[in-house]
């Protein structure tokens, strides 16, 4: 089944040109040019990518991308033609999983969309490999990539369950920043290590009862995180 995507932009030609290149590639494209209509189309409709401009008529980027975050897990890309760093680390700290700056070559929009679709799509497991790991609180169903605290679900995004499953399946081990930046976003991800400390915040935040005194997700100060279940 081919993935569909979302470009939200509001510059047309930078839409058309996106479209036709992931189509192109076999995939269904829609598009949206402010943000009213962006959130409209993701509360109708089910995406595998959402490609969201920083810079939107009616609504801004980071209010549609954080109103998506409060009903779905779609990943979400940042199109933003600001340098300054603050406005790609905010990006994150609303729900996005990863940002593109303008100008940028299509050919490195398409091969970001397929990593994260490599990484977020549905996954065959492996035989040996438990569908469902329990750690505590925790029940992280691997299958369905949903997470359940004492029974109640909590919603993550990609990156943060991606984050999660990391931890959980290597408990006490210390990964540096650089390390999780290069498992969990890939050797070619051009960002830097503040992205980590951005998701493992916003993963504390939803996860410990007390974020500032976590019981999961632990800081081994000077080298990186672990997890202690």
């Amino acid at each position: 089944m081919a993935k569909k995507v979302l470009v939200v932009d509001d510059e047309k030609l930078i839409v058309k040109g996106i479209r036709f290149s992931l189509e192109q590639d076999g995939m269904e494209v829609e598009c949206a040019y402010d943000g009213e209509e962006a959130l409209k189309l993701a509360t109708e409709n089910a995406y595998d990518m959402i490609l969201l401009d920083l810079m939107l008529p009616k609504m801004d980027g980071f209010e549609v991308c954080q109103r998506i975050r409060e009903f779905s897990n779609v990943p979400i890309v940042m199109l933003t033609a600001k340098g300054d760093d603050m406005d790609k680390i905010l990006g994150l700290e609303y729900g996005a999983d990863d940002y593109i700056t303008k100008p940028f070559n299509i050919l490195e929009v398409k091969a970001r969309i397929k990593a994260i679709m490599r990484r977020t799509g549905t996954k065959e497991p492996a035989p040996d490999k438990a569908k469902v790991i329990e750690s505590g609180d925790l029940r992280l169903d691997l299958e369905s990539r949903r997470l359940f605290i004492l029974g109640r679900e909590v919603n993550l995004t990609a990156r943060e369950f991606e984050l999660l499953e990391l931890f959980v399946t290597n408990p006490n081990k210390v990964f540096s920043r650089e390390k999780l930046l290069e498992l969990v976003w890939g050797v070619d991800y051009p960002g830097d290590v503040r992205t980590v400390d951005v998701h493992v915040r916003r993963l504390r935040e939803k996860i410990e009862a007390n974020p500032s005194e976590p019981k999961y997700v632990h800081t081994k100060w000077g080298v990186g995180y672990y997890y202690r279940g």
